[in-house]
């Protein structure tokens, strides 16, 4: 992505995710809002977005973090709200393992209170690896948990996997996490 798509995506993500009010736009119950409504509202705010362009953002963004509509006359965030919103996904069963990337410094926390999702709406777990590794990196030296989500989903927590992948889970208690790696 061009640094000006990737402004725009974080942007999106700013008043899709957290501050709709920002540009002046409400969000209905599951997150979404009117294509037209939006660039109307980015307009006015000194921030133009044409169609096309939102197109391509929502095309392009690595991480999927948007979809439209089926008809394409709206748009929402996949996952990642810290506003209320019921997006609709269904339980489901994870595979038995899923991974969290995050950084060294917030090791201890962990260990004594597990994951816990903070301002968003859930825990967000990768499938693999490497997708774990890119969202830990961010902040501080990387840690990549192993999650034991199998044992989880058998102990009764429910799982939902968002539109782009991401495994979502209200919380992780640190009996099932372990932590491999050098800096244990």
């Amino acid at each position: 992505m061009s640094r000006n798509l990737i402004r725009i995506s974080k942007f999106l993500s700013l008043v899709l995710r957290h501050r709709p009010e920002k540009i002046g736009i409400k969000l209905d119950d599951q997150g979404w809002v009117d294509v037209s409504q939006l660039l109307a509202a980015c307009k006015q705010h000194d921030r133009p977005i044409s169609r096309a362009l939102l197109d391509e953002v929502v095309e392009t963004n690595n991480k999927k973090r948007f979809a439209f509509s089926e008809d394409g006359l709206r748009i929402r965030a996949n996952q990642g709200h810290s506003i209320k919103v019921e997006l609709g996904y269904e339980a489901q069963e994870p595979p038995s393992t899923l991974y969290h990337g995050t950084a060294t410094r917030f090791l201890q926390a962990i260990r004594r209170e597990g994951l816990k999702k903070m301002r968003r709406h859930h825990v967000h777990l990768s499938a693999d690896l490497d997708t774990a590794s890119k969202v830990g990196v961010r902040h501080g030296k990387l840690a990549v948990l192993v999650i034991r989500s199998g044992d989880m989903h058998n102990d009764g927590h429910q799982f939902f996997r968002s539109e782009n992948g991401v495994w979502l889970v209200e919380s992780v208690s640190p009996e099932y996490i372990d932590f491999p790696g050098e800096w244990v």
